[in-house]
């Protein structure tokens, strides 16, 4: 095989790829259908063609077979009159209109024949294109379902591959991170103003308060005697209250020199930990 031969074989074998790869399955299915309904056009043309010429035909056939009764007729009045010869001659054109009536006769009769089967043909061909119209459209929604499936499995074949489901556990493991660090400094600076020491004294009451609820309950039931003693946490908290100006002054006196000292430390800390960094 020539170097020629050879390269008309690949770009013939590339061209029919190309084809092959470009072709759309349902535009394809489309114009096959349109094909075929020119086709049927055409096919319904030639039809009445063939039905035209069929009844042309046995016009013809009826035509020849009157003209041949016609000189029949005249044959019989020549006779009547007594004229043979006029009455010959009658039958002799009789004659040929009765060999031209045979022969139409039989022309129509194969038209007619043949018109019978191009008709056979013609609804076939009709419901062959309705066929092909039915399994077109069943091929084209068997097509779209296949494209929808397989434009799924890509995306989750992208998710996949891009770890979409990893970066959202990364992000959601930063923002738990940034919570906790929202919730430490929140916890520290409560534990250097002072709010600690005010929320357990908030607690307290509200313990102490429930214990005079029950108390007041277990009066109401009998349960208790009236001038029963009242709840220990009650008299601590009573206690805590009613102090003397000189232990409350005494108490907040110690508290900042506990706050004092607590600041001292931590800035210790830091200037330790920033001498580390530095050192490293």
């Amino acid at each position: 095989m020539g170097i020629f031969s050879r390269l008309a074989q690949l770009i013939k074998s590339n061209l029919n790829d190309l084809i092959s790869k470009s072709e759309d399955p349902e535009k394809m299915l489309n114009q096959i259908v349109l094909d075929m309904n020119n086709q049927l056009v055409e096919a319904k043309k030639q039809v009445a063609s063939s039905i035209a010429d069929e009844k042309r035909l046995a016009k013809q056939y009826e035509q020849e077979s009157a003209n041949a009764a016609e000189w029949e007729r005249r044959a019989m009045m020549a006779l009547r009159a007594g004229n043979e010869e006029l009455a010959k001659e009658a039958l002799s054109r009789k004659k040929e209109h009765d060999q031209l009536s045979e022969t139409f006769k039989v022309q129509w009769q194969k038209q007619k024949d043949a018109v019978d089967k191009l008709k056979t043909a013609l609804r076939m061909l009709n419901d062959k294109i309705e066929e092909a119209k039915r399994k077109k459209n069943i091929l084209v929604a068997r097509k779209k379902r296949a494209e929808a499936q397989k434009a799924i499995q890509e995306t989750m074949h992208g998710l996949k591959d891009q770890s979409a489901f990893e970066t959202f556990d990364r992000m959601a493991g930063k923002i738990d991170q940034l919570e906790a660090e929202a919730e430490a400094s929140e916890e520290l600076n409560e534990e250097y103003t002072g709010d600690v020491l005010a929320s357990k004294f908030n607690s307290l009451e509200k313990n102490a308060g429930a214990a005079d609820d029950l108390a007041e309950l277990k009066k109401k039931m009998g349960l208790i005697p009236g001038d029963a003693p009242k709840p220990k946490a009650e008299e601590k908290v009573q206690a805590r209250v009613e102090a003397p100006p000189a232990a409350t002054q005494q108490s907040k006196q110690s508290e900042q020199d506990e706050l004092a000292a607590a600041l001292e430390e931590l800035e210790a800390e830091q200037v330790q930990e920033q001498q580390k960094k530095m050192g490293r």
